[in-house]
């Protein structure tokens, strides 16, 4: 998954793995991060930026204030081969005239071990090698090499290609290769979002989130990141720079949910699979709050020697501390998550690795962590409370338990899940306050969590209650800012107090507008909140309510998710039909 900016440059791409080495990384440093730009002789240009229609192909066009112009389209092949999926890891690069004659220079200059290495080039007949990966990388062209070794400007009379791989290199024709793969990249992608589920409305931002969220899941495991980014500001100089490329268990419950809604069968499954495979091993520890793409468990933190995003962003940082912390919520999300295996007869496969030993393990995981305060949803670093919304999910993943009690026929299991979702409810009753009404973020508390609106969300209370009306206006008078946006929490944490509001908390905040009956309201704060993703659709992790700028790690699939479930909870509600079809 390449980063490439307005002006063509590749800012960032990770190989083999999301969470590898940056291979272009200039993103976090423009020295050290190297660069793979194509550049204008002019400095005289504008450009647009633009995905092919329903595919993650994008093009950048040149237009010089002479009138000449260029295109160059990027993408990495994706389709289907031998009835299996062809996904190399390559790059391709093609660079074609739009009109009139214009020069330019390719610059590539790929690092290694996060900018310590600047790998030796070698020239070949029509490639570059650049030495000093685990495995071979190259760059093959039809441009002359010359100019490419020694950066110097040539007339683009024609179509021009650039094909970077790692590992296995192109052999075939170059051309010929370039413009197949694209064709049936384009037509892969459509064919996708044709067997996508979407309704009527905001189909178009809901499909380009699909589409983004799809690129985030690592197919080999089933995996999804929150991120393909790692250290971007959640605020300039907020030192919340966090590496995201990894698989968090308190996301499956929003993402599956999302695959679901948009009817994608395959993604979901091979998601439940990285799940099942993660908890079925973990039954006798604590489950942690992230995994590895590959379900590794240690995930050390590391700070590196790079100047960070926009140059002074600091520190960069590698791991994730997050791995060791305790976050009980994660226990019901599995339940939660786990599920359809058991009331959903489009999963018909018999052999599950999670066995109902398994299960009962984990519901005894619920059991033994309801009294055990946690750092919660935020990851709080330095303080532990008891947490409304663990509770709400010790609630919902007993509500799961008793209904996959019903596939073992197990009256036992059934009584014991029973009892914890009791025992859960009169926890979440100990986070509210008497005075206000408004269910606070943990026993004891007085600060609002932006999280407890999934107490209506998710139907613990009924969105048609006085109860639902008075807890969701208590947390608008709170946590709201301008356009629909919402802040997490307004008090001081490890870091300081938040200064810019979560992008998922806005979608929250409309889901639950949505489900009370206030769907007018709903549909305008999701416009409102639209015009916070980036010219290409994209959406960041966080935004400054003051001048609507993005931060946080980017694209961000909690947002992304958070879009697709809103715009899905709204057309529910208006009975928008799905037309597009569903998948198989």
């Amino acid at each position: 998954m390449a980063y490439v900016d307005d002006v063509a440059n590749v800012k960032w791409l990770c190989w083999p793995k999301f969470d590898s080495s940056f291979v272009f990384g200039g993103l976090l440093d423009e020295e050290k991060g190297g660069k793979f730009a194509i550049v204008p002789e002019t400095e005289d240009f504008t450009t647009q930026q633009y995905y092919v229609p329903n595919t993650n192909i994008l093009c950048t066009e040149f237009h010089q204030e002479n009138g000449d112009s260029f295109k160059v389209t990027d993408f990495a092949p994706r389709f289907t081969q031998a009835d299996r999926y062809y996904k190399p890891l390559m790059l391709i690069r093609k660079i074609e005239p739009m009109h009139g004659v214009c020069r330019i220079k390719v610059e590539c200059e790929p690092m290694a071990e996060y900018g310590k290495v600047q790998p030796e080039k070698s020239q070949g007949s029509n490639h570059i090698r650049y030495i000093g990966y685990e495995q071979p990388m190259r760059l093959t062209t039809n441009i002359p090499l010359s100019y490419i070794m020694d950066e110097s400007y040539f007339v683009l009379s024609g179509a021009v290609y650039l094909v970077m791989t790692y590992g296995t290199p192109l052999e075939a024709s170059l051309k010929t290769t370039v413009e197949t793969f694209y064709q049936k990249t384009k037509g892969y992608w459509r064919q996708w979002v044709k067997s996508t589920s979407i309704g009527t409305f905001a189909q178009e931002k809901v499909i380009r989130s699909a589409l983004i969220l799809k690129i985030h899941q690592f197919e080999d495991t089933g995996a999804i990141i929150a991120s393909g980014s790692t250290s971007l500001p959640e605020h300039p100089g907020s030192g919340r720079n966090w590496d995201y490329r990894y698989c968090w268990m308190r996301d499956t419950y929003y993402t599956l949910n999302a695959f679901n809604n948009i009817g994608h069968f395959e993604e979901m499954e091979g998601y439940f699979r990285y799940i099942e495979n993660v908890a079925s091993r973990e039954t006798e520890r604590h489950l942690q709050p992230l995994y590895s793409i590959t379900a590794e468990k240690k995930l050390t933190e590391i700070e590196l020697d790079l100047s960070g995003y926009q140059g002074n962003n600091k520190p960069v940082r590698i791991g994730n501390d997050a791995y060791t912390h305790i976050q009980n919520d994660v226990y019901g999300q599995v339940f939660v998550s786990l599920l359809p295996f058991y009331n959903d007869k489009r999963f018909s496969n018999p052999h599950r690795q999670y066995t109902k030993e398994n299960l009962q393990k984990l519901l005894y995981k619920i059991s033994e962590t309801m009294e055990q305060p946690d750092a919660g949803l935020w990851e709080f670093r330095n303080k532990a409370q008891l947490h409304c919304y663990t509770f709400l999910f010790h609630w919902a993943g007993a509500c799961s338990a008793e209904k996959i009690a019903d596939y073992f026929q197990d009256d036992k299991f059934r009584a014991e899940a029973i009892k914890l979702k009791k025992e859960a409810i009169e926890k979440i009753e100990a986070c509210k306050d008497p005075e206000t009404g408004v269910y606070m973020q943990a026993v004891g508390s007085k600060d609002m969590d932006a999280s407890c609106l999934q107490l209506i969300t998710m139907g613990y209370l009924d969105p048609r209650s006085e109860e639902a009306r008075i807890h969701l206006e208590g947390m608008e008078k709170e946590l709201k800012a301008e356009n629909g946006l919402f802040y997490r929490y307004k008090h001081e944490d490890d870091f300081g107090t938040p200064s810019s509001t979560f992008l998922i908390c806005g979608y929250w905040y409309i889901e639950a507008l949505a489900c009370v009956g206030r769907v007018d309201e709903a549909i305008d704060y999701f416009n409102q909140i639209a015009k916070y993703a980036n010219h290409l659709g994209l959406l960041s992790e966080d935004v400054d309510e003051r001048d609507g700028s993005q931060w946080g790690n980017f694209p961000q699939t909690y947002s992304h998710v958070g879009l697709i479930n809103a715009a899905y909870r709204i057309a529910k509600k208006l009975d928008l039909p799905n037309f597009l079809g569903k998948s198989s």
